[in-house]
C-alpha cells in the first residue's frame, strides 16, 4: 500500500491508515472526521496531489484524486 500523509502549513501529518486506492480514490481510516467535499493536499508516496472528501462509509474516508 502507498503511503498517504496530509500536507499543511508545509507541514506532514500520519493521519490516514490505507485500505485500499483503486481508480483515484484512496480509501482510508482517519481518527479525524473530514467535511465531505472538503479539500485536502495529500502525499502519495513521494508526490503531492490534491484531493476531496467524496464520502463516510463507515468508519472509512474515501478521498477523490483530482
Amino acid at each position: 500500500m502507498p503511503r498517504v500523509v496530509l500536507v499543511e502549513g508545509g507541514t506532514t501529518h500520519d493521519v490516514f491508515e490505507v485500505v485500499e486506492v483503486k481508480d483515484g480514490v484512496v480509501r482510508a481510516r482517519s481518527p479525524y472526521l473530514f467535511e465531505i467535499g472538503e479539500e485536502l493536499r495529500l502525499q502519495i508516496d513521494d508526490k503531492e496531489a490534491p484531493a476531496r472528501v467524496r464520502a463516510h462509509v463507515g468508519e472509512i474516508t474515501e478521498l477523490e484524486l483530482l
